[in-house]
């Protein structure tokens, strides 16, 4: 019998009846596999079926003082990293599915500037499906600069591509932020951040911000810090032989390295300035049922409000765009129009399913055959770039139900 203890934490919140293996699947991520505050929740059908939350919300940061780390509650929020990336895509492609957006026109289309270096073939699908061959900067960007607004958009305008656009795919991990905000605040004359809230967030009744903004900074008190990352279980990823993810990030000229470096030096992401900043990369901040709510809202009628995705559009969301070897993360990745899909490197509910995992934890999607909405976020960041052994966890128990 091991000597080691198992955490125990107090589970809180609800699931109906058949959904007790999430609850279970939850309680177990703290007892065995490092979990420190999360939530998780899931819809079935436009309906709420899972709504559980529990550990502490700012760990690290009380842990070593005389005050007590503080709950997780209810309503607590969490940055959620690059699980921000899906929430970004459902803007272009509603503004395809009002006629606004060509997904074939290229890109300098709508914004004139984006056609130097040799991009005027990159279309805007290769944007969403991180065909662009842009996923790094010449020179890094300031954290300063990264959320000023105009040195992004400006840096990736003029950045000439690594591969032939069009040909090839790598995670586009930290310009996505620019290349996506810029061509949405072209062709609405809205940032992303602003669009979201009046277009989604706001009739859904979602605690769910690209850019968490002034009027709504009386959340912080609710939002969970980002944790430093605890020794993970498992990496979640099958990589390439001779190489691996680990010895990419260790080489500062690898296109692994230099893509999460597009921002350096790295930047605090507990700062108030970066939390209010519209990164559709990286930035986003939401609570678990807010994430499985705007997924549910995707494929299907929620309460009183009608289905957001046509069925057409939700074809495009989750029809395979990108697919084997990614030049940035090593591994065989697939991906839709902004959305990950169902694989090896980021398993989701079901082959049919799309979604965004978060680097250290967080992860949402959908699968429209099955008519579930995920939702998951955690403040016990790891070492996991695609397939958290938590959030792994919490999937297979709602596949068993």
């Amino acid at each position: 019998m091991s000597g080691k203890r198992e955490s125990v934490v107090d589970v809180q919140g609800t699931v109906e009846d058949g959904f007790e293996p999430v609850r279970d699947a939850f309680a177990a991520n703290f007892a065995r596999r490092g979990e420190r505050g999360a939530a998780v929740a899931v819809y079935r059908h436009g309906h709420k079926v899972v709504d559980l939350w529990g550990g502490t919300k700012d760990g690290d940061a009380a842990a070593d003082g005389p005050v007590a780390p503080a709950p997780w509650e209810a309503g607590t929020s969490q940055l959620i990293r690059s699980a921000s990336k899906g929430i970004a895509a459902i803007v272009p492609l509603l503004l395809h599915q009002r006629g606004q957006l060509d997904l074939d026109a290229p890109v300098g289309t709508y914004w004139p500037e984006f056609k130097a270096a040799g991009k005027e073939r990159v279309l805007v699908r290769h944007l969403l499906s991180h065909r662009a061959g842009l996923p790094v900067l010449d020179t890094p960007l300031t954290p300063a600069q990264a959320i000023d607004g105009v040195s992004g958009p400006a840096a990736v305008a003029a950045q000439a591509p690594v591969w032939e656009p069009g040909t090839d795919h790598g995670y586009h991990a930290q310009t996505y932020s620019w290349l996506i905000g810029e061509l949405v605040l072209r062709v609405t004359g809205r940032t992303i951040g602003s669009w979201i809230a009046e277009e989604i967030s706001g009739p859904l009744g979602l605690d769910l911000w690209l850019g968490l903004p002034e009027a709504a900074q009386s959340h912080v008190g609710r939002l969970a810090s980002v944790e430093t990352p605890l020794p993970p279980a498992s990496t979640g990823l099958r990589v390439r032989p001779k190489r691996t993810v680990a010895d990419a990030y260790a080489d500062p000229d690898s296109l692994t390295s230099r893509s999460f470096a597009a921002i350096s030096p790295a930047p605090d992401e507990n700062a108030p300035a970066y939390r209010a900043a519209e990164l559709p990369a990286s930035a986003g901040i939401a609570t678990a049922r807010s994430l499985a709510r705007c997924y549910a809202a995707l494929i299907g009628a929620v309460d009183e409000h009608p289905r957001l995705f046509a069925p057409a559009t939700l074809t495009l969301a989750r029809t395979e765009e990108s697919a084997g070897p990614d030049r940035t993360l090593l591994v065989n990745t697939r991906f839709g129009l902004g959305f990950m899909l169902h694989g090896p490197a980021s398993p989701l509910l079901a082959p049919g399913s799309f979604g965004h995992p978060g680097r250290g934890g967080a992860l949402a999607g959908a699968d429209p055959e099955s008519g579930i909405a995920f939702g998951y976020i955690t403040n016990g960041m790891q070492k996991n770039v695609t397939a958290d052994p938590r959030a792994q966890a919490l999937l297979r128990a709602v596949a068993a139900v």
